[in-house]
């Protein structure tokens, strides 16, 4: 499993999530290469070519994957320590008036 679909609270995210940061249009396909552990350049060439071949059909089921699958959480990907303590801080309370 990549770093990227870990989650520091709760373990590996579990499902499958439209990768956003990652992807170029609304990222479904580097969901699903981050989901099943494909190359997202395999992906997205498999989706250009579905695209040229079944323009409609391809079309529509990206679409309806970008309305029905969620968008991946951030993770945090730096020192567990100061994670540790923001995490605390946000926890306190600290809000500004």
């Amino acid at each position: 499993m990549s770093r990227d679909s870990w989650n520091s609270d709760y373990g590996p995210l579990r499902g499958i999530y439209r990768d956003r940061e990652n992807g170029w249009i609304f990222g479904v396909c580097a969901g699903i290469a981050d989901r099943f552990n494909f190359n997202v350049g395999t992906v997205r060439v498999i989706a250009v070519i579905s695209l040229l071949l079944f323009f409609w059909l391809t079309a529509a089921i990206y679409i309806g994957l970008t309305m029905l699958i969620k968008e991946k959480p951030l993770v945090y990907s730096g020192r567990r320590a100061e994670y540790e303590f923001w995490r605390k801080y946000r926890d306190d309370g600290w809000r500004h008036s």
